[in-house]
């Protein structure tokens, strides 16, 4: 097994802060560049999981790992949960949940997919652009659950690019079949990586394939119908059921796609609000 150096990336990043003790050598905290290269490799251990049909259900800070050369790489299956007791809530006498990174459909009916994953994904962006601060602090994890399952989710954090508050809005969208996949996500990141992870990565090995599956037709005759907010998801999940026909994605190029979230803090406006395009950086 290969040695993390830098141990979890929650652990370095919070060794990255200004008044850390945990930095003797002064480490400036991550510039938008070497966000973007943690962010894409995280996605791309995530790609390599998905590719095998594995889901991770506990993404996290606390389960990447750091390497000697700052490569972040996914960990845990388990073995952080007693150093970081206090991310994990148990839910009704049932298992221990990490609540604060689940996705809606999680909370709600016990769903974890590569969509759910992707959520979690978001929730670990977040994490980079504050330097691991506890999400939803201030919140209960019982305040958390029922916060999140009325469509809302982590405010924008101070300083945060706007390139990466939109790529964590695409990846909080309510209904889960219109979050990006996580070679979705390499693609839109990959022309700022850094030339090595062309010769390290799961994404540009021969190994990588795209998955089949419906996931990626577009069928133009139900573009009615696809919920952008909670309300409208709640409603044709109770109608259709699960199981009810193909679903619709849309994807775009990172930097032409434009998403739509529902407004923040699970208002029931039944607003839709448009997100700015992210200028190139």
């Amino acid at each position: 097994m290969e040695l993390m150096t830098h141990g979890d990336l929650k652990s370095y990043l919070r060794s990255l802060r200004p008044d850390s003790e945990n930095n003797p050598s002064g480490r400036p905290p991550p510039t938008l560049k070497e966000m973007i290269q943690m962010a894409a490799e995280i996605a791309d251990g995530m790609a390599y999981l998905n590719a095998k049909k594995f889901v991770h259900r506990d993404l996290a800070a606390r389960n990447c790992m750091v390497a000697e050369d700052y490569t972040v790489k996914i960990g845990d299956f388990g073995m952080t949960r007693d150093i970081y007791e206090t991310d994990y809530y148990r839910k009704g006498g049932k298992g221990l949940l990490p609540v604060r990174w689940m996705a809606p459909e999680s909370l709600k009916d016990g769903v974890f997919t590569a969509h759910s994953d992707c959520w979690s994904f978001g929730v670990v962006l977040w994490e980079i652009s504050t330097l691991a601060e506890q999400p939803y602090q201030g919140l209960s994890n019982e305040q958390v659950l029922k916060f999140v399952m009325d469509g809302g989710y982590l405010d924008r954090p101070d300083n945060c690019p706007e390139r990466m508050h939109s790529l964590m809005q695409m990846c909080w969208q309510y209904n889960p079949k219109m979050r990006p996949m996580f070679h979705e996500i390499i693609e839109m990141l990959r022309e700022d990586l850094h030339p090595s992870f062309q010769e390290v990565s799961f994404f540009y090995s021969e190994e990588n394939k795209v998955p089949e599956t419906e996931d990626f037709d577009l069928d133009l005759d139900n573009m009615e119908s696809i919920p952008l907010d909670p309300s409208s998801y709640s409603q044709r999940e109770e109608s259709l059921g699960r199981d009810s026909g193909p679903s619709v994605a849309l994807r775009g190029n990172y930097e032409e796609h434009v998403p739509y979230t529902h407004m923040n803090g699970g208002k029931k406006n039944g607003r839709i609000l448009s997100l700015p395009r992210s200028s190139p950086s």
